[in-house]
């Protein structure tokens, strides 16, 4: 039996964006959009909800239909037992788009688990996506197995997160204190987060069902990278843009070459969180990247 979040509060929603639940692939999915053109689907990750993309929403609503979702398990959305694989997940996200009346391939734009949502989408449904920019992620596949390996210098938390149960019990009393200390840790600057943004999002996985939620997501890694690896034997071809932060830079985009034909890399002046972290210069180099892509496509 799955669990139905308690609305997350949506006071951080821009201006012209409006909220929409949706049934789709056994979940529901809750979702901000807003603009007008092409898609354009933001895609989070933990432990966020949409609300990462506030600043960057309306300029880009400008020129595209800006899909903001809560991915499963996480934010507004529901907080389903299982169906956390990547490419289920990018079933969700067909589906939102199918409900919302949108068609055409989307500009897929991922950050952290988000990103690998996004890839596993252009790796399974290429036909969907018409360009793909992953933040500051590896590729599912060998570049995420070698980052959760820790006995060759991998991160300590993918294990643990994906551990049956253990860290929903020693996080559940835990959740702000745990927050205070990742959000300063992840990102370029100590300072680059308010007491009360890193609250904000506490609060949204605060409690073992919300924990779980996001838990879930890490749960299926070794599972993702199989069957996207796999699909990866098939290189993309949609452009893709890898945008590394200061702690990892190019090194997940270097990893990507040969599983992508038209990558770009470039490093931003932040830590993990990008596009809040340095909001202007993502809205520039996304703009100048699907600008060229453009470009070369008329060419």
């Amino acid at each position: 039996m799955s669990q139905t979040t308690d609305p997350v509060s949506y006071d951080w929603l821009p201006e012209g964006f409006q909220v929409r639940e949706i049934q789709t692939n056994g979940v529901t999915i809750s979702c901000a959009w807003g603009g007008s053109g092409a898609p354009m689907v933001l895609l989070h990750g933990w432990p966020q909800t949409g609300r990462i993309w506030r600043h960057v929403m309306p300029e880009l609503a400008e020129n595209y239909t800006v899909v903001v979702p809560d991915l499963r398990g996480s934010g507004a959305s529901e907080r389903p037992a299982d169906g956390y694989q990547k490419t289920n997940q990018a079933r969700d996200m067909r589906g939102v788009l199918a409900a919302l009346g949108l068609t055409g391939p989307a500009v897929v734009v991922g950050h952290d688990i988000g990103a690998m949502v996004a890839s596993a989408w252009a790796a399974k449904y290429p036909e969907d996506v018409a360009a793909l920019v992953l933040l500051d992620c590896p590729l599912l596949g060998e570049g995420l197995r070698g980052l959760m390996d820790v006995t060759s210098g991998g991160m300590w938390h993918f294990g643990f997160f994906a551990a049956p149960e253990i860290p929903e019990m020693l996080f559940d009393g835990h959740e702000l204190e745990f927050f205070r200390w990742a959000f300063p840790a992840m990102a370029g600057k100590p300072d680059a987060f308010s007491d009360d943004e890193v609250a904000l999002y506490a609060r949204a996985y605060t409690g073992r069902d919300r924990l779980r939620g996001g838990f879930g997501h890490y749960r299926t890694l070794l599972e993702d990278c199989d069957e996207v690896g796999k699909l990866l034997e098939n290189p993309l071809e949609m452009p893709v843009l890898a945008v590394g932060g200061v702690h990892w830079e190019n090194r997940f985009g270097d990893e990507m070459e040969p599983y992508v034909k038209r990558l770009t890399k470039i490093v931003a002046p932040s830590g993990h969180f990008v596009a809040e972290e340095v909001p202007g210069w993502f809205l520039e180099n996304i703009a100048r990247f699907l600008a060229a892509e453009t470009a070369n496509s008329h060419q």
